[in-house]
């Protein structure tokens, strides 16, 4: 006789560096994220009802409470994703500036203008505006707890939204804290719910009915679970999904930056980045000096939890085999390793790792390694890096270090990504007015900007006829005189021959 087993009711968010409980946290079943969506949305009709100036206000609030809990968040932040202390600060204050920008510039983004009508249509007064969806549910990463999910959640919440967040079940308590804070500002309504768990609460989020967007951030083949259990209420989503970024240096670029962004890019957070650099192409004539550059730069790196450390542990156990995984199918492929190799994988850490002459074959190269591992190839010219860094069903971003400023912009341009930085590293995500997100497997729709407080509102068109203006084209009433007239003015105003 079997007997059933109970599935657990609570969890426990672990450090990764020590294995550690940081706390425990509740696992919300389906009737329990049902009851979550029923509230919020209640909270949205008093959320929209407020207004934009009152919203604004109170998100500025939130944003005061976050800045004055800016160190507690951070710490937070180290203990659940084992990151540096001063990298979970960089990332508490990115998620401030963007919940800032949000709050001031709603208003001017979504509300109420007047639109031209045209020559056809002038008797009519347009308004276009854009009203809120009612509630969104966010569906958060592990790797940025706050900033990536902050994209969303302050975005949705300025555009009059309600939001049901369920943050990672490896960082629970950071999602936790921010509902916390949300709540201490604005009491009155959960315009702000979390609920934490595993997948099955996130499928309960994403299946709801009840739920009139979801944003999502992951992997790929999630997004397409994500996807599917949207499709059967006809849920609209935004996708981020990781991507497999590119760094190219051109002949005039300079060595010294590109090699120190290059490195950062590829190593911070332990290389758990979505826009982080894993492929770097390097025109010919500067190759040895840039690599040279980059493996003395590299070699000075030691992860740890120290304050010393330059970066933290993998975060996510099941990755290092992954990690592991590409470095040694690199290697038997023929390529180098110039720093590090395999036994740079001591878990929970993964020392740096920086790889030459691997085939574009190789799994270092055509997937998502999400590890403080590098390669570096040797390219003809910029043309050729440009051909080579768009070889990838990834599109998310990149960045391209040149001397050249029409050069660098041209083939930024040409690069398959939704972001492209120049001379620099990740640059645009500091940049709260612009949008982000990739093309192909790296997912569609954007966060951040006014680009992402339009994706989580309606566009409502409005006409109001000011006056009549014969002919009624729109009757039965019109004549065939009438419609000859109409002709004449389109022939006369539409009708021209433009030159080149």
């Amino acid at each position: 006789m079997s007997v059933a087993t109970e599935k657990p009711t609570t969890f426990a968010s672990l450090n990764p560096a020590t294995g550690e409980t940081v706390a425990d946290h509740p696992v919300h079943d389906a009737a329990a994220v049902g009851a979550a969506i029923d509230r919020a949305r209640e909270a949205a009709e008093w959320w929209r009802a407020l207004g934009w100036k009152e919203r604004r206000v109170r998100l500025l609030n939130v944003k005061g409470a976050l800045t004055r809990n800016l160190n507690r968040m951070a710490e937070l932040i180290h203990q659940e994703t084992g990151k540096t202390l001063q990298d979970a600060q960089i990332e508490t204050i990115m998620a401030i500036t963007h919940l800032d920008w949000a709050a001031r510039n709603a208003q001017k983004t979504l509300g109420p203008r007047s639109v031209f009508p045209g020559v056809m249509a002038i008797n009519q007064k347009c308004v276009l505006e854009y009203q809120a969806l009612g509630v969104v549910g966010v569906i958060g990463p592990w790797n940025y707890p706050i900033f990536t999910p902050m994209g969303s959640i302050a975005y949705a919440l300025a555009a009059g939204n309600a939001v049901v967040f369920k943050p990672s079940e490896f960082t629970p308590g950071v999602g936790t804290l921010v509902a916390e804070l949300v709540a201490g500002v604005i009491p009155e309504q959960p315009v702000l719910q979390v609920v934490t768990g595993f997948g099955e609460t996130g499928a309960a989020l994403a299946s709801s009915p009840k739920v009139d967007k979801v944003a999502f951030t992951g992997s790929y083949r999630t997004a397409k679970r994500v996807m599917a259990a949207c499709a059967e209420n006809l849920t609209p989503i935004v996708a981020e999904c990781g991507g497999k970024d590119a760094c190219i240096v051109d002949a005039d670029a300079d060595l010294d930056a590109a090699a120190g962004s290059a490195l950062w890019g590829a190593m911070s957070n332990a290389g758990q980045t979505c826009i982080g650099v894993e492929r770097i192409y390097v025109v010919d004539e500067v190759y040895d000096a840039f690599l040279a550059k980059l493996t003395a730069k590299a070699k000075d790196l030691r992860p740890g939890f120290d304050r010393e450390a330059a970066y933290g542990p993998i975060t996510m156990p099941g990755q290092l085999d992954i990690i592991e995984r590409h470095i040694k199918d690199a290697l038997d492929k023929g390529g180098k390793a110039v720093v590090g190799g395999p036994d740079s994988v001591r878990k929970p850490y993964v020392e740096p790792v920086v790889l030459t002459d691997v085939p574009d074959e190789s799994s270092a190269v055509s997937e998502e390694t999400f590890g403080p591992t590098i390669t570096v190839h040797r390219v003809r010219d910029l043309d050729e890096a440009v051909e080579k860094a768009n070889k990838t069903n990834y599109g998310l971003a990149g960045s391209i270090f040149s001397g050249n400023k029409t050069r660098a912009l041209e083939a930024a341009r040409k690069m398959r990504s939704g972001m492209t930085s120049i001379n620099a590293f990740a640059a645009f995500a500091q940049v709260a007015a612009l949008p982000f997100g990739g093309v192909g497997e790296s997912g569609f729709g954007r966060i951040h900007g006014a680009d992402g407080l339009r994706e989580f509102a309606r566009p409502k068109a409005i006409t109001r006829q000011r006056f009549t203006v014969p002919p009624n084209l729109t009757s039965f009433d019109r004549t065939e005189k009438d419609m000859a007239r109409v002709l004449q003015l389109i022939t006369m105003v539409h009708g021209k021959r433009y030159k080149r």
